[in-house]
């Protein structure tokens, strides 16, 4: 390939050690980095305007080819505190549910989770940008990334939506994947997973670049996200699909 490679990945907290490589200059000659919220390097991805994204992994059915490239992933085996559902009332009082525009996967995650695991049917509405304020009384609404450590302080209810997946499969969750919309030769792989995996060498680095106020780091790295891409995660990812596709 004449060009270098177009990387996507998203520009929140949980992708920070993943792209530190990147960011500080590794395969600076072969990879073009550019970062946006989840649907819209999924939309470039999709649309071949990006060759790799650190994509939400509701995207690979839309694929027409696919690779899950690097050992790496963001994903949890416990809370992940990130990916919430909110509320002022208790589950089986929420009327409407207000879906987070930036993520396909953690949308699909929660309406398998609301037929599947709660087993309730409220409306869904695909919310637009400040729609936090809006939850309140029985409008609940599903928040990701950054926006949701903020929103933790002001809800009374939070359904952390990788625990109850957690409990609904007995398998742990991934929201994102590095995946590829073509077969890339095996060196620039290998040479990209060494580059994802660097900033794991540098997590104190990356927690004192990223001043935040609103939720300790040091446990959101080490305790929150699992970033290794296992046998298991596999197996989740798997069985995410299988059961996205009943949606």
């Amino acid at each position: 390939m004449d060009r270098k490679i177009r990387v996507a990945a998203v520009s929140y907290l949980n992708t920070k050690p993943l792209i530190y490589g990147f960011e500080n200059g590794m395969m600076k000659n072969e990879v073009q980095l550019i970062t946006d919220y989840p649907a819209s390097i999924a939309d470039m991805l999709i649309n071949d305007k990006a060759d790799i994204s650190l994509v939400p992994v509701a995207t690979i059915p839309l694929l027409k080819e696919y690779d899950i490239i690097t050992n790496y992933c963001i994903g949890a085996v416990g809370p992940v505190a990130s990916v919430c559902l909110f509320s002022d009332v208790p589950m089986h009082n929420i009327q409407t549910v207000l879906m987070d525009y930036q993520s396909r996967s953690s949308a699909g995650l929660l309406k398998i989770l609301l037929r599947d695991y709660w087993k309730i049917n409220p409306e869904q509405i695909n919310a637009g940008v400040q729609y936090e304020e809006k939850i309140e009384g029985t409008t609940a609404g599903l928040v990701i990334g950054d926006r949701a450590f903020i929103q933790r302080k002001k809800s009374k209810y939070i359904y952390d939506l990788a625990a109850a997946w957690i409990a609904l499969t007995g398998l742990p969750f991934v929201f994102a994947a590095w995946v590829a919309n073509k077969k890339l030769p095996y060196e620039f792989v290998d040479n990209f997973n060494k580059a994802t995996a660097e900033g794991f060498k540098h997590l104190p680095e990356i927690i004192a670049a990223n001043p935040y106020p609103h939720y300790n780091l040091e446990e959101y790295y080490h305790n929150n996200i699992s970033f290794n891409l296992d046998d298991e995660k596999r197996k989740g990812l798997e069985e995410y699909l299988r059961r996205l596709k009943k949606n």
